[in-house]
């Protein structure tokens, strides 16, 4: 017999591995892994009457194996690719910013060049408009 805290441990830790929540362990359907995830020895379990339970569960989870290991393989490949899609979108979220920081450096070195262009026709035109002593100005275009 065994006290009503350790029963309680041991049913919600075959809770966490039935419904593949583990917490402490890699989820398998194992005695083992049970008293793991409950934290109670293997003596606690196997006077535990959890162990009628764990069998029969076990037993069921036996005939459901192949369904159970395609489910498993399928969250593999699925958390695998999930992996593969955040690299690469950090990867292109890099790429951008760095294209980014790349157009606001020609941006501004276009602005600059803006700047010195409209600067030096100014000065051109106040050349146009006051020509040098002896130089006649011709009709000026629009």
């Amino acid at each position: 017999m065994t006290l009503p805290s350790t029963d309680e441990k041991l049913s919600q830790a075959l809770t966490r591995l039935l419904t593949g929540q583990p917490t402490r362990t890699n989820g398998e359907l194992t005695v083992t892994n049970l008293c793991l995830e409950a934290g109670v020895g293997r003596d606690s379990f196997y006077r535990s009457p959890i162990k009628d339970h764990f069998a029969a569960c076990r037993a069921n989870a036996d005939t459901n194996e192949p369904e159970t290991t395609r489910l498993r393989e399928e969250i593999r490949q699925l958390t695998a690719t999930r992996k593969a899609e955040r690299a690469d979108h950090s990867r292109t979220l890099r790429e951008l910013e760095e294209l980014l920081r790349s157009y606001a450096n020609q941006i501004q070195a276009l602005a600059l060049d803006n700047h010195h262009l409209a600067a030096e026709n100014t000065r051109l035109l106040r050349q146009l408009d006051n020509p040098p002593n002896g130089v006649r100005t011709l009709h000026r275009g629009p």
